[in-house]
């Protein structure tokens, strides 16, 4: 029974650990997903209104779902790439002013310290104790004097993230049409039952979103829904208007 309650333990362990590593890139995975499903279904909606057939939807939609996906993952990357750069440049120089201009850097810790309150033989102890270990002195000005914080998310695991999100959330509004053309059922509403699917996904990305926002699951769901349904209703009209005009 011992034995037993122990592999139980180290599955919740390893099972928990898994989740606290990747729980860190759900807001990667929520705003890639975000993207996907309201672009491609914008797309969906105004090849829908231009009465497009359903094999120009799936073509029209996949090219969007890989080139904006890969746009939106490297966009990712090279943003999240650059902030780590100029984090560490910023590092080297203020390793360089401790160094070379210590009296000017511990001046500026005792000022940040006295801002918030600390004074006399309390404030020069933490001076003191602050300033007598480089890498501590450094994170504190890093903290405290520019207001950077080092990312501890891989920029590559970020952009990864991005684009299996959008792929995997931004092909729902397109699944309907490929079941239809691979095995065709004559669904009379393909667009209708599109709608009914990408809602859904809406949903779920929405709840989802709720955690990353810490804000409320019906708000949550309900702005992306709104965000979803104002795109695709541009698209769709859109469309519509240029298939008459043309």
């Amino acid at each position: 029974m011992d034995d037993q309650s122990g592999q139980q333990q180290e599955k919740i362990h390893t099972s928990t650990g898994f989740f606290s590593k990747y729980q860190k890139y759900l807001a990667e995975f929520v705003y890639g997903g975000i993207d996907g499903s309201v672009t491609t279904f914008a797309v969906v909606a105004g090849s829908a209104g231009a009465n497009l057939d359903s094999s120009i939807i799936i073509i029209l939609g996949f090219a969007n779902l890989i080139a904006d996906g890969f746009s939106m993952s490297v966009g990712s990357y090279l943003s999240n790439k650059s902030e780590i750069e100029n984090f560490e440049k910023h590092k080297r120089i203020e390793h360089w002013e401790i160094e070379h201009l210590p009296e000017e850097e511990r001046d500026e810790i005792r000022e940040i310290y006295k801002a918030k309150g600390f004074k006399g033989k309390l404030l020069e102890q933490v001076v003191d104790i602050i300033t007598e270990d480089p890498e501590r002195w450094v994170d504190t000005m890093m903290k405290e004097e520019l207001e950077m914080m080092k990312k501890m998310k891989s920029p590559m695991a970020m952009a990864i993230v991005t684009f299996i999100s959008f792929i995997l959330v931004g092909i729902t509004p397109l699944l309907i049409y490929i079941l239809d053309y691979v095995v065709p059922n004559n669904v009379n509403h393909l667009f209708y039952t599109s709608i009914v699917m990408t809602s859904l996904a809406f949903v779920g990305i929405g709840f989802l979103k709720s955690f990353v926002n810490q804000t409320g699951k019906f708000k949550s769901i309900f702005e992306t829904l709104l965000l979803g349904t104002a795109a695709a209703a541009l698209a769709y009209f859109t469309g519509n208007i240029l298939d008459k005009l043309f």
